[in-house]
This record gives C-alpha cells, sequence and structure tokens, in this order.
C-alpha cells in the first residue's frame, strides 16, 4: 500500500478537548513519526505539529478527526514522496 510523509499543523482553542486529541492521536500512533506541542499561554492556545507516514486515506481520516473536535483546527500539507 502506498504511503504518503505529511505534516498536520494543530490549533487547539479548547483546552476541553485535549484529552480526545490525545486519545484520537494515540490511535493512530503506528503512523506518527513524530510530534511537537508548543503551548502559547499569551494567546490561550497550543500549537501541535504532527509528522506522519500513512497511506493518504488513513491521514485525511486523522486530520478530519482532529477538525471535528471543538475548538481545534487542522490543516495538512503533503511531501510528493510516496512509498
Amino acid at each position: 500500500m502506498d504511503t504518503r510523509v505529511a505534516v498536520i499543523g494543530i490549533v487547539v482553542e479548547n483546552e476541553n478537548s485535549v484529552q480526545e486529541l490525545n486519545t484520537v492521536l494515540h490511535a493512530y500512533g503506528i503512523y506518527i513519526i513524530g510530534r511537537m506541542g508548543i503551548p502559547y499561554r499569551e494567546r490561550g492556545v497550543n500549537i501541535i505539529s504532527i509528522a506522519i507516514d500513512a497511506p493518504e486515506e488513513v491521514i485525511c481520516a486523522l486530520s478530519g478527526k482532529i477538525g471535528k473536535l471543538p475548538g481545534v483546527s487542522a490543516k495538512t500539507a503533503y511531501s510528493n514522496l510516496r512509498s
């Protein structure tokens, strides 16, 4: 199955969604290469970057589930690398 490398940028504005976000990310953990989180306390948001190598439909499903969480937005940037 073809996989793609991508980065999902996540902005969390609703702290109540953090636990559910972590649950979703844990479920896709086998595909996640790395994760970086930055708490921006002055603005009351958390910024998270997820590097992932997975089939395109898995990346889309993960990004969609994240984006449906209250107060959470996600955007995905794909590389041209395929395996």
